[in-house]
């Protein structure tokens, strides 16, 4: 998410276009805060057990 995130970034300064930039700054922010949470040990969209 956080690639997605600075591609979109990249392509929305490159192009001019506001709202890919917006996109791409949303995706890495969420990115980069689901990171820390799964680095600080909190499971991120999962389970403990697969059953």
């Amino acid at each position: 998410m956080i690639i997605l995130g600075v591609i979109l970034l990249i392509i929305g300064f490159a192009t001019g276009i506001g709202f890919l930039w917006t996109i791409g700054i949303v995706l890495a922010l969420i990115g980069l805060v689901l990171w820390v949470a799964g680095l600080t040990g909190h499971a991120v969209g999962g389970r403990r057990h697969y059953y």
